[in-house]
């Protein structure tokens, strides 16, 4: 007889590394409106959604920002947006 008094005990919990915390918030424009997108410190993305979200403004409330994402840095994250686009894009550094 086992210990799960007729319930099956679930199988040990495998312990993994947690993603990194979000260090960069980027809005920037596209065809359907504003995005906001979320990245780890080495500019790879975790996360998109609608800039107009309620989250976004208590994520920028005291955060530092700064206007265009023309860098080097950002070339392979923001890809698939127009240099006018980057341009336009505030990016805030997040507090960790």
């Amino acid at each position: 007889m086992n210990d799960g008094f007729g319930h099956e005990v679930p199988s040990r919990h495998a312990q993994q590394m947690h993603r990194g915390v979000a260090r960069y918030l980027v809005i920037i424009g596209s065809t359907d409106g504003a995005v906001a997108r979320l990245f780890l410190a080495d500019r790879s993305q975790v996360a998109e959604f609608d800039a107009g979200t309620e989250e976004v403004t208590h994520m920028t409330g005291g955060a530092s920002a700064s206007t265009g994402a023309t860098g080097a840095e950002w070339d392979r994250a923001l890809a698939g947006h127009t240099a006018a686009e980057r341009a336009a894009a505030t990016v805030y550094e997040l507090d960790v």
